[in-house]
């Protein structure tokens, strides 16, 4: 199995990117291609997820991301692009304390996740998703910041990559974070 590739970025899309490693280019779906640099090179821990015609690598910034991603396509009905738009969504650390605290409804804002699916992702894995940090932002939180964020005019993209880029402190105020989400936009 490939765990992990180091590499240069020499194209993206809205998907993938394709990491040139030892001369050979490697298509590789991440979470959020465009915030990785094109031209630098990236460490990836790597998922190669196998079918019947088809091998697909998948990437992530971490160990934790990657193994999250495991859990997930482990679930019955989730497949690696749900698993991948779930990670685009939330934090590693917000979806562990999303599925410990059994919030399924906060799973539903992912992009292909409806309530049954998000429901049975919170049955199979709240055992499953290990411990949740003390300090870790709430996911209610964080989709308060991204729905003031969206009513401002952002994307829902948008939001999520600010938010995701906020300082983990869960003893922020709500205001605070939204200025701080602003900060990161530009604005």
């Amino acid at each position: 199995m490939i765990a992990l590739l180091e590499g240069q970025i020499v194209a993206s899309d809205e998907e993938k990117v394709i990491l040139l490693v030892g001369g050979v280019g490697f298509a590789v779906y991440v979470a959020e291609p465009t915030a990785l640099p094109r031209g630098e090179t990236v460490r990836l821990h790597t998922h190669l997820y196998v079918r019947e015609n088809e091998l697909t690598l998948y990437g992530f910034p971490d160990e934790e991301s990657r193994e999250l991603f495991r859990l997930l396509i482990g679930v019955s009905r989730v497949g690696p692009k749900v698993a991948l738009s779930l990670l685009r969504t939330f934090s590693p650390e917000t979806m562990r304390r999303a599925i410990a605290d059994k919030q399924s409804a906060l799973l539903t804002r992912a992009p292909g996740v409806g309530k049954r699916m998000a429901e049975a992702i919170v049955f199979h894995l709240h055992d499953k998703v290990g411990p949740v940090l003390p300090g870790a932002a709430t996911p209610t939180d964080e989709m308060e910041v991204i729905d003031a964020l969206t009513a401002l005019g952002f994307s829902l993209v948008e939001a999520q990559r600010a938010v995701q880029r906020l300082p983990r402190d869960r003893h922020l105020p709500l205001e605070e974070k939204i200025r701080l989400a602003l900060a990161v936009l530009g604005r």
